[in-house]
Formats: structure tokens, C-alpha cells, sequence
């Protein structure tokens, strides 16, 4: 007993841990994934920061899918990138995709972040929601005229 009651304890110090079973919401895998999906937004950054360089913006590219791939599983990835509804952003960002490798990297990245936006658009009130929970960006989030900009471009029932 006394056992289960450190166990307990100890996921609840945790902090990606479920309170009610007391198992990992974010196993190793997936924690890897969010790593990987994190270098590949920044090498995108870089990528473009650096003159829309090729290098970079198709490192980020790989690290981006390797990433949503390790998070959802592979399975998951496919059936995400080949649902009916996904089916524009998923053409957008192959193309941007291989318009960057092409050496069209400006193109490329313009095409690849309106594939990134219709395909994760409708997360987007979900990670602000998250973003609120930060002090200094929820104080910012919670201005008028932003929070009624990101009602318009956001919008749930979600208390944005």
C-alpha cells in the first residue's frame, strides 16, 4: 500500500502525467517526436532566415515528418495525410516540399506553409488555448483587439 501511494505521488510530480491511471500521456516516442517536430520548425525558421536556404528548409522539412510520424505513429501519418478533407494541404505541402529540393525554396516555403496552415488549422484554437497558459503570452493573448483578431481567425467556443 505504502508502495502504491509513492507511485502515485511520484506521477503526479511528473509533468506529463495522467492523474487518473497514473500512466505517461507522453511516452519516450512521442516525446522524441515533439524534439524532432521542434528542430523541424526551427531549421525551417533557419531556412528561411538564411535566404530561403535549401540546406536548412529541407532538413526542417524531414525533422517536421519524422516528427509527426514519431508523435502519431505511421499508420496515423498516412491516414492524416491522405483523408479526403486534408487532401488540398497535403498537395499543397508535397509540392512546396518538392519545389524546395527542386531549388525553387521560396516558392516552395510559401506553398508549404499554406499546406502546413489547412492542415493544421483546426488545432489552432486547441494551441492557443495552450499559449494562453504562459503569463507573459496569455497577458498578451488577452488584449481586446488580439483577442478579437484571434476569434475571427480562430473561431470555437473556446475562451480565446
Amino acid at each position: 500500500e505504502r508502495a502504491r501511494e509513492a507511485r502515485d505521488r511520484l506521477f503526479r510530480a511528473l509533468p506529463f502525467a495522467c492523474l487518473e491511471s497514473g500512466t505517461m500521456l507522453l511516452d519516450d516516442r512521442r516525446k522524441i517526436g515533439l524534439g524532432l517536430t521542434g528542430f523541424g520548425v526551427f531549421f525551417m525558421f533557419l531556412g528561411a532566415l538564411f535566404f530561403f536556404d535549401r540546406g536548412f528548409l529541407a532538413m526542417g522539412n524531414l525533422l517536421f515528418l519524422s516528427g509527426v510520424t514519431m508523435i502519431i505513429g505511421p499508420k496515423a501519418t498516412v491516414r492524416f495525410f491522405s483523408r479526403k478533407r486534408s487532401r488540398r494541404g497535403s498537395i499543397a505541402f508535397f509540392s512546396g516540399f518538392a519545389l524546395v529540393l527542386w531549388g525553387w525554396p521560396m516558392i516552395g516555403l510559401i506553398i508549404e506553409s499554406y499546406g502546413i496552415f489547412l492542415l493544421f488549422a483546426g488545432f489552432l484554437p486547441t494551441i492557443l488555448m495552450f499559449l494562453k497558459k504562459f503569463p507573459p503570452l496569455g497577458a498578451i493573448l488577452d488584449k481586446p483587439w488580439i483577442k478579437q483578431t484571434l476569434n475571427k481567425v480562430a473561431p470555437a467556443n473556446l475562451p480565446v
